[in-house]
């Protein structure tokens, strides 16, 4: 029997624009698929490449990012299982804006942009859910260029922590456990700060109480205290 982590799963069932899908027609679109399976570090999307096919990340995680002059890497997101990418491209017909790799071992089922225009003509749920999604991701393209304009280098560090612990709680639940500990040199890429920042930030909330670590996970005991002192340096 196959398992969520055997590349024999071949279901698009946790993706989240195919959620309100009925089973047949979900399996007609598996059908329609490509699948598989990335080792970690290998790309499945080049910048400015001229492919256009869209990727549902089945399991495992992926990372979109992308380099500065200097070689710096500058992360912009991480996707799960249940996550799409690439679906600008495939809308808009025009060269990849970033890069997609692979963080850990991840399958991923993929539909050309012919596919998924027809996909998304044939079902209104689809389409709904796929703008739902892209209006998500300019409202948080905003929220974090505000960010990188309006603050400095330690409350960039923890909106990104509150933006992880708000991720992981999913609930109404004031505290959040994060798993695995998050990688400092990748918060660094995400706020465009420098590791040895981040260590200092975290070492610093620690000493307040307001992060612990637990066997492989953060703990964020609570995040309304670290929301606080965020609204207070963006209102400053």
């Amino acid at each position: 029997m196959a398992t969520a982590h055997d590349p024999g799963a071949k279901s698009l069932a946790r993706v989240e624009i195919f959620s309100d899908l009925d089973d047949d027609s979900r399996a007609r679109i598996e059908q329609r698929c490509r699948w598989r399976t990335y080792e970690p570090q290998q790309h499945l999307i080049e910048r400015e490449s001229d492919s256009h096919d869209v990727h549902f990340v089945v399991w495992g995680k992926v990372r979109a990012l992308d380099y500065a002059a200097s070689g710096r890497m500058i992360a912009f997101d991480e996707i799960g299982p249940g996550g799409v990418v690439g679906e600008l491209s495939a809308i808009d017909g025009l060269e990849r804006s970033a890069n997609v790799m692979a963080v850990n071992r991840t399958l991923t089922a993929s539909l050309d942009p012919g596919s998924f225009v027809r996909v998304m003509a044939e079902h209104s749920d689809v389409a709904l859910a796929t703008m739902r999604r892209l209006t998500r991701m300019v409202r948080q393209s905003s929220a974090r260029i505000m960010d990188l304009s309006a603050l400095g280098a330690n409350d960039r560090v923890h909106a990104e922590i509150l933006r992880l612990a708000r991720a992981a709680s999913g609930t109404a639940r004031n505290d959040a456990r994060i798993s695995p500990v998050p990688i400092h040199a990748d918060i660094a890429s995400r706020v465009s700060t420098t590791r040895e920042t981040v260590a200092r930030v975290m070492g610093e909330l620690a000493k307040e109480g307001l992060v612990r670590k637990e066997r492989n996970a953060l703990v964020v005991p609570d995040m309304e205290a670290l929301e606080a002192m965020l609204l207070s340096a963006r209102n400053e």
